[in-house]
């Protein structure tokens, strides 16, 4: 099972152009993508809120990529509430999960609500969690999942009001390493490119994977390449026998700890 992480080059309201870059990196990849894999979107990618639009654009993804596709996220009306909010569905469009930002940035609160769709779901056996953005930062959302998540999935649209993306990039680089040591499970981060477009803040392109079980101890965290979208391996024995060796040492926080 691989992760595949996109890092596009968008341009905020510009849902047509956005989508059709998505879609030519994808179509890029597609041979070399297997019915076992997991494709994340990143955050806001597109300003549509139309939910036939987004919901249409996520299973034509799936079906092209023929793999389960983990859908960013767009601004969708539920019950009177704008959210901010993104579905998962497996390789023939079945909808298998759903999560909304839990603690929207500062301001996008003059935009959306805080949504309650917590993002912890099976795929393909194994456990995900899917926090948007600003949600990875705040580490006691960890603690309410049911299950230990194998894998933590971001869909992210960074921001920055540094002169350059080095700043942010270098943040979120540790942050994703400390998660993923703490919680013993994969961390896959999708972002827009650094050469994106915004009205007022840049953005950062701070996608990349975590893997806590790389024994390779100059790097662990990769980048996304330049092209635009990377693949990484899920080795789940991997992370099985280092989580083992993290509990031996009395290191591994697990969700049953809290029973």
């Amino acid at each position: 099972m691989n992760l595949i992480l996109l890092q596009p080059t968008l341009r905020a309201f510009d849902s047509k152009g956005n989508l059709e870059a998505i879609e030519l990196l994808v179509a890029k990849a597609k041979e070399k993508i297997s019915s076992e894999d997991i494709l994340l979107l990143p955050e806001h990618f597109t300003f549509d809120d139309d939910v036939n639009s987004y919901d249409d654009f996520i299973r034509k993804l799936a079906s092209l990529a023929n793999c389960t596709v983990v859908g960013g996220s767009h601004h969708r009306t539920m019950n009177g509430k704008r959210i901010n909010y993104g579905i998962a569905v497996d390789r023939k469009g079945n909808e298998i999960g759903n999560y909304s930002k839990l603690r929207p940035y500062f301001h996008e609160l003059n935009h959306v609500f805080a949504g309650d769709s917590f993002g912890e779901f099976q795929i393909n056996g194994k456990n995900f969690l899917v926090l948007i953005c600003a949600d990875f930062w705040y580490s006691d959302l960890m603690f309410k999942t049911k299950k230990q998540p194998d894998v933590i999935l971001v869909p992210s649209l960074s921001v920055s009001r540094k002169p350059n993306a080095g700043y942010s990039q270098s943040l979120w680089k540790h942050t994703a390493i400390t998660r993923a040591f703490e919680f013993g499970a994969f961390v896959g981060i999708s972002d827009w490119s650094e050469n994106s477009l915004l009205q007022k803040n840049r953005t950062c392109g701070v996608g990349g994977f975590t893997d806590p079980t790389t024994i390779q101890d100059d790097n662990f965290f990769y980048a996304i390449s330049s092209e635009g979208i990377s693949m990484f391996k899920l080795d789940f024995d991997a992370l099985d026998e280092f989580r083992s060796d993290r509990k031996m040492r009395g290191f591994f926080w697990s969700a049953n700890q809290r029973k």
